[in-house]
């Protein structure tokens, strides 16, 4: 019999995989950056449709086979897509979490990341538009430090997106992104 894991997890990315199954691609504060597969999920009214929508936070059954991670069960928790009404937020959100599915390794237990890029999501759908990019670099800036790839300070302590603290980012812009664009250099990829 297989061992079931229990975990909250975020979908960061989808991919079809045959007919009607989906490779899912999750972050979870236990077990790290997973992919796993979801059956029948493209089906029409498959039960797990709603809970592993891209962006969404749910609590997991993920189950261990011989041919990878399989996903028996997802409860929806909240979805962050649909709090993101901004075009420009949701593809920003895409851009932090396709950064993180290329750097972060799988099954690498960083409890940091999880919680990084949960605030990140909280923080896309409640700070002012103008600030939507310095919330994206705190998160890129995070996600590299929590990796290994950016040995400078953050911008912000304890991963807070407040509104104050991203306006003081805004002078400091261009080497921030310099940062990130070393980090992402450095990881070879």
């Amino acid at each position: 019999m297989r061992h079931k894991y229990e975990t909250s997890g975020i979908v960061l990315a989808r991919t079809p995989l045959g007919e009607a199954n989906t490779l899912v691609t999750l972050l979870t504060p236990t077990v790290g950056v997973v992919r796993a597969r979801a059956q029948a999920l493209r089906k029409p009214g498959a039960k797990l449709a709603a809970a592993l929508v891209t962006f969404a936070e749910s609590d997991l059954v993920l189950v261990r086979g011989k041919d990878g991670w399989r996903i028996a069960g997802a409860v929806l928790k909240e979805n962050w897509f649909s709090q993101m009404p901004r075009e420009d937020a949701r593809a920003r959100a895409a851009r932090v979490s396709g950064l993180l599915v290329r750097l972060a390794p799988e099954e690498d237990q960083n409890t940091t990341l999880y919680s990084l890029v949960r605030s990140y999501f909280e923080a896309s759908s409640t700070v002012p538009c103008e600030l939507l990019d310095e919330a994206e670099i705190v998160a890129a800036l995070g996600i590299l430090a929590a990796l290994g790839l950016d040995a400078g300070a953050l911008p912000t302590t304890d991963n807070v997106f407040t509104a104050e603290s991203l306006r003081a980012l805004e002078p400091l812009r261009a080497e921030h992104i310099e940062r990130i664009n070393h980090g992402i250099a450095a990881s070879g990829l």
